[in-house]
């Protein structure tokens, strides 16, 4: 069981701070790794050597200023051979590595009137890889298109095993007022931060060689048009499916509970489960900070405005000007405050949510390989009966039936094998898929820390630049 108090850096966390820094910021982080192109498509599961049936199966869970660390690449087709014989030392090397392909999302523009009105956005891609057309390219897209993406991303690599990084949540309050909204302050925010978030999303994808490489995804990048995503929005029959769906997969879990056998899931289980109650701990706490920083923000504007005022009917001259001063001193303090409120919720607010949302689809990856392990151990059972079956028609002197009884316990045979190799192969690439979030993890975090509290020192810098500006000015009122 993974202790509640254990670091969330994980084991690699050890490093120096000169070590961390000048791997986060110095030198050329880009290395290249090899595409491995010896892959063949098949629609089901790649065959690995068959193992003991564990004799019990695995415990299940169901299941948008400064933009916050970029992330890395990775892909494929529709193949998941590549990714089982790594060893760890390659597993670990890869999680450090990026690709060299750069995704920025920008000239929001709002599409239509009323409520039949969206926002699109401009995707612009910058790359050498010879996967794609060019180096530089830009398209179009529409909010729909990105959560398209992911359902067909998901829909094939959730099968392998693989955590497919999920886009932002939708925000029907935020449309709402957006649609019937003329560029007003709030309206600004929503759009602002829907579009880093979106491009933060699509620089996670490129950092899954899997998922860099699919067809989908550079189609998206790639083509003019885009057939229109359907059933995206949460009222539509899809999206009702889809809700249907989770339920009746809660459900199974709670009727065919199942017990963990091996020692490095189970632990891995709660190893996940642990941090996403810490994360979601400290990403309330940081929304808070938010809010908090834009209260004193206001307040302090408030302030400033008030001291104007003053000094405008203040009689006394070195006191006006003292006061005047101060007016404009503070207007300054109110700017600085409202950056930091940016970069608390957009690098450190936003990156925390970030990482709740993987930690939905590491779960994705976790629920997938027991559905495999329950149709492994549902092929058994219905082979035992076939094979009774067999044995009573033979018993029975049924010949007219013995023939076809054999060949279905010839299939079913065949059925459980792959069953088998099935559990075995994607056992394999969630191990793979588990040990590079942990590493990206490590590294995303240790660039998230040292940023913001590099963003913090420089506020305090700016604060007491400020006040000593202002020291012979307090002075001259007493003079």
């Amino acid at each position: 069981m993974a202790d509640q108090d254990q670091d969330i850096f994980g084991e690699n966390a050890s490093s120096t701070p000169e070590e961390t820094e000048d791997k986060l910021f110095g030198g050329d982080n880009t290395t290249e790794i090899s595409l491995d192109d010896d892959k063949k498509e098949e629609p089901t599961l790649p065959a690995s050597t068959p193992v003991e049936a564990p004799p019990s199966a695995p415990v299940l869970e169901q299941n948008e200023n400064p933009p916050a660390p970029e992330l890395e690449p990775p892909s494929s087709n529709d193949e998941s051979e590549p990714t089982q014989n790594k060893t760890e030392e390659e597993i670990e090397e890869e999680g450090g590595d990026t690709f060299d392909i750069t995704i920025k999302i920008s000239d929001p523009m709002k599409i239509g009137d009323g409520m039949s009105a969206y926002m699109a956005y401009s995707v612009s891609t910058t790359t050498s890889l010879s996967q794609f057309k060019s180096s530089e390219f830009a398209v179009k897209r529409r909010f729909s298109d990105f959560l398209g993406l992911f359902e067909r991303l998901n829909e094939k690599h959730i099968l392998y095993g693989r955590v497919v990084p999920p886009p932002p949540d939708k925000s029907v309050v935020g449309m709402v007022k957006l649609k019937g909204s003329k560029d007003d302050q709030s309206s600004t925010e929503f759009v602002e931060r829907r579009r880093q978030s979106l491009q933060k999303y699509l620089n996670r994808v490129t950092r899954h060689k899997d998922l860099l490489e699919d067809t989908d995804f550079k189609e998206f990048l790639e083509a003019e048009e885009l057939p229109r995503a359907k059933n995206t929005s949460a009222l539509s029959k899809g999206g009702l499916s889809r809700l249907a769906k989770g339920i009746g997969e809660a459900m199974s879990k709670m009727t065919n509970k199942m017990t963990e056998t091996d020692p490095w899931f189970e632990e891995k289980q709660n190893q996940i489960e642990t941090l996403d109650q810490q994360l979601r701990k400290i990403h309330i706490a940081a929304e808070q900070l938010v809010n908090l920083r834009k209260d004193v923000s206001i307040n302090t504007s408030a302030f400033s405005k008030s001291c104007a005022l003053l000094s405008n009917a203040e009689e006394h001259t070195g006191l006006s000007r003292a006061l005047n001063r101060l007016a404009e001193l503070e207007e300054k303090v109110e700017h600085i405050h409202t950056e930091q409120a940016n970069v608390d919720f957009y690098l450190l607010s936003e990156t925390l949510k970030e990482y709740i949302g993987l930690i939905a689809a590491v779960k994705a990856a976790f629920t997938q390989r027991g559905k495999v392990w329950q149709n492994w151990q549902n092929a058994q059972t219905t082979l035992t009966k076939k094979r009774e079956t067999l044995v009573k028609f033979e018993l029975a002197g049924k010949a007219d039936k013995v023939g076809p009884a054999q060949e279905e316990v010839k299939e079913w045979e065949r059925r459980v094998e792959k069953g088998e190799e099935d559990f075995d192969a994607i056992s394999k690439n969630i191990k793979v898929e588990m040990s590079r979030f942990q590493n990206m993890r490590v590294k995303d975090f240790k660039a998230l820390i040292i940023q913001y509290l590099e963003s913090l020192l420089s506020v305090q810098q700016e604060m007491v630049k400020l006040w000593e500006g202002f020291g012979p000015e307090s002075k001259s009122i007493s003079s």
